[in-house]
């Protein structure tokens, strides 16, 4: 009797601590996490549910900076205070599209750190940037202020541009900013520096400042992985709109394409591409195997409206009422040919452009970003946010119908939300102590005051009598995500920025954990080319970043650059990522060769001899460790394991302890009866 009540007692235990591992993810949610144990892969979600891949297309929508005033400052100026949105607020709202799931919430987007300083030492930082925010949603891993992409130990984590080619969807990004900035970079790119966009750094090309702009390790000619616009040529989306295009007169400093400019190199490498042409870029059509980059402004686009600059509260009063223009500068404005490159029009091209692809067949992901609603915010010009809202606004009317038109709105999940919270207020009356605006709004004939007062430093140029009038900050607060489609009903309640990643790689099926990541780099194969100057890799879908070493009987001959997480060679996902060989002579000398992926650990081993006993052959292809079931994982795999599987562990581990402990005393009679 009393064995078997120890071993229903020992049961119990281990079923009850089982159990409590099992439970969905209010456990994710603890109060106190250290900034350290929230800085895993998935470490920061909120919510576990797994949903289920039911969404064949996922489209994004960000509005970058916009929190719920500034929805609210545009919604009342633009329709009036009893208006609304005919496109984004739609989404999200119950029967808005017929029967479609639809689904609200807040989410938190604190970041882990103030900048490249605070990288190896992550702290829990409430107010975020656009990049780490970005990457947060991006890759399901939180991050540092101004690191794109990479954890807070500077592992590149994959994103969802990545992942959506690896499981051969179409992919696309959209924005009115410059293609390097914070938000469209996290999709094609993994750097430690948010303004480390070209390989001369963040100029023209007629000088360079990668050294103040980039981790040296990083750059090419270091041995790293690149930049981030020549990183976006890694990547290779299908399609790629924006601004920026001043940024790709630089010229590569090192890798394959030394020497010539970032177009010259993406023409070389078969992509189509558009340089500030609104109607070339009118005209474009899909064709095969040639990926659209449309870069239409030397910089970021200019804005709907004309400025209107926030004032002291006396120029405020004393200017009155004022109503917005619109800028003869944006590309919405019709060409003499009729053409125009709104955001909406951006989009339209862009799902037409997938829709033509065949890989849409599998489903397609698209990010779009509307930039200026923040950039003008932090120049507290109400105007121009409004403007940018109201073309984010129309550029979710446009997909909507899109969507209908090709009859695959029901397929599709669309999510509305914000990389971060900022600071325009609307107020009763022009504040003494901040700066502000007074717009009466073409509708109603409201007056609607918006203040900003979230400035951290003096400009004493402006007219402001030095209250609040430098460049407004970003704020801490929680941010509105709404959604409509399959898979919606993941954005209720309170979630997580990093929860926005595995509601679109669900909704998608693609590899959402450590584990299945990994699993990407299966495949792995290594050709080295007849002559023995050069490796071609495939199959390393699972990482974003490769080492090699090459070595004959004497030693190593060649070998990548391994000294940061960000050394190596970039892989181009889903496509040949080719390494240069150097040392391989032409006497029959045998080779060995072996590539890693720095994020998998998977390995592929090739041996060969030197060309002068395998010219005739014409290359030779290794074979991974895995077909023999002994694939080597050279180091702990860098993205890190997910909460739930971790907290899994603890629990697993409790279980067993406190079944040890009931056996330990049962043998020293704690249970006999007295």
């Amino acid at each position: 009797m009393k064995q078997h009540k120890m071993v229903r007692m020992v049961s119990a235990a281990t079923a009850a601590v089982a159990l409590l591992a099992a439970l969905p993810s209010a456990a994710l949610a603890q109060d106190g996490k250290s900034a350290a144990d929230l800085a895993g892969h998935g470490a920061a979600q909120r919510i576990a549910t797994i949903g289920s891949a039911n969404a064949k297309n996922v489209i994004l929508f960000i509005g970058d900076g916009m929190g719920d005033s500034e929805i609210t400052v545009a919604r009342d100026y633009l329709h009036g205070s009893n208006g609304t949105f005919d496109g984004l607020d739609k989404i999200g709202q119950p029967g808005a599209l017929g029967d479609t799931s639809a689904a609200t919430g807040q989410y938190t987007t604190y970041s882990l750190g103030n900048g490249s300083k605070d990288a190896n030492n992550p702290v829990i930082t409430p107010v975020t940037d656009s990049s780490a925010s970005g990457s947060s949603w991006a890759t399901g891993t939180k991050t540092y202020n101004n690191a794109v992409s990479i954890d807070s130990y500077l592992n590149p984590q994959l994103n969802l541009i990545e992942l959506a080619k690896a499981k051969g969807l179409a992919t696309g990004n959209v924005t009115t900013s410059e293609i390097q900035d914070a938000t469209p970079a996290v999709q094609e790119s993994h750097s430690t520096e948010r303004s480390c966009y070209g390989p001369q750094g963040k100029t023209d090309g007629s000088k360079n400042d990668a050294g103040k702009r980039c981790k040296a390790e990083q750059l090419k000619e270091n041995g790293g992985i690149g930049s981030i616009s020549e990183q976006l040529l890694d990547t290779r989306a299908d399609v790629t709109i924006g601004g920026g295009s001043k940024y790709f007169n630089q010229t590569a400093q090192g890798g394959e394409y030394a020497g010539k400019t970032l177009w010259e190199q993406a023409q070389e490498r078969g992509l189509q591409t558009i340089e500030n042409d609104v109607d070339a870029f009118a005209d474009l059509e899909y064709q095969e195997d040639a990926p659209v980059l449309a870069l239409l402004s030397d910089g970021n686009m200019p804005t709907q409206f004309n400025n209107m600059p926030a004032m002291s509260q006396a120029a405020t009063i004393a200017r009155g009422a004022q109503t917005c223009s619109t800028n003869e500068a944006w590309l919405g404005n019709k060409t003499a040919n009729g053409n125009s490159a709104s955001l909406a029009d951006m989009t339209s091209k862009a799902l037409d452009l997938l829709k033509a692809n065949p890989k849409s067949d599998n489903g397609f992901f698209l990010q779009v970003e509307g930039a200026s609603i923040d950039k003008r915010d932090h120049a507290a010009d109400a105007c121009g946010q409004i403007g940018e809202t109201d073309d984010l606004d129309k550029a979710i009317s446009a997909t909507l119908s899109s969507l209908e038109a090709s009859g695959e709105l029901q397929d599709t999940l669309i999510i509305v939300t914000a990389d971060h919270a900022h600071t325009s207020q609307i107020v009763a009356a022009p504040p003494a102590y901040a700066v502000s605006t007074i717009l009466q709004s073409p509708v109603d004939g409201a007056n609607i005051v918006v203040s900003y007062g979230t400035a951290g430093q003096i400009d004493p140029d402006a007219d402001a009598d030095g209250y609040n009038d430098g460049g407004m900050g970003h704020t801490g607060t929680q941010l509105r995500i709404a959604a409509s489609g399959p898979g919606a009903s993941r954005v209720s309640g309170l979630t997580d920025q990093t929860d926005n990643f595995y509601t679109i790689a669900y909704a998608l099926g693609l590899a959402a954990t450590t584990e299945a990541q990994n699993a990407l780099s299966d495949n792995g194969e290594v050709t080295v080319n007849a002559d023995g100057t050069k490796a071609a890799v495939t199959g390393f879908d699972g990482d974003a970043v490769l080492s090699y070493e090459l070595k004959d009987a004497n030693g190593v001959l060649a070998a990548s650059n391994t000294s940061t997480p960000v050394s190596g060679v970039r892989v181009a996902t889903g496509q040949t990522t080719n390494i240069a060989l150097e040392g391989v002579q032409t006497n029959g000398t045998g080779y060995t060769l072996t590539v890693t992926g720095q994020q998998s650990g998977k390995q592929v081993v090739v041996t060969f001899d030197g060309p002068a006993d395998n010219a005739g052959n014409g290359s030779t292809t290794g074979d991974k460790e895995l077909a023999s079931g002994s694939v080597k994982q050279t180091k702990p795999a860098k993205l890190g394991r997910t909460g739930a599987m971790v907290m899994g562990a603890v629990f697993l581990a409790a279980a067993l302890m406190i079944a040890g402990a009931l056996i330990v005393a049962y043998r020293r009679g704690a249970f006999n009866k007295r």
